[in-house]
């Protein structure tokens, strides 16, 4: 699909929040209507798709390796508090470069 075809309800969503809800998709826990707005916005725009295919990967790469099994909870949250602050990081500094 390209951008001009994009559904302008999922590609007004900002790409940094999508970005970070990315892992709640990949580990089904987001709702309905989330995972709705989600993988409609993550249809309408390229870049967001990569980014998702890489994290999904990356997921893939980890089951591999861990054999499957779940991680603590406690890393599973530290991970998570990290990827969003990493994000959060790369956004603001490439929105103060421009």
């Amino acid at each position: 699909m390209s951008t001009d075809d994009a559904d302008p309800e999922f590609s007004n969503l900002d790409c940094s929040a999508v970005i970070a809800d990315v892992w709640l998709l990949l580990d089904n826990e987001c709702d309905p209507g989330a995972r709705t707005r989600l993988q409609g916005h993550l249809d309408s725009c390229p870049s967001c798709f990569a980014h998702y295919g890489i994290e999904q990967q990356l997921k893939a790469l980890i089951n591999r390796k861990c054999g499957g099994d779940q991680a603590p909870d406690g890393l599973r949250e530290r991970l998570r508090i990290e990827i969003r602050k990493t994000v959060v990081v790369r956004e603001t500094t490439r929105g103060t470069a421009d």
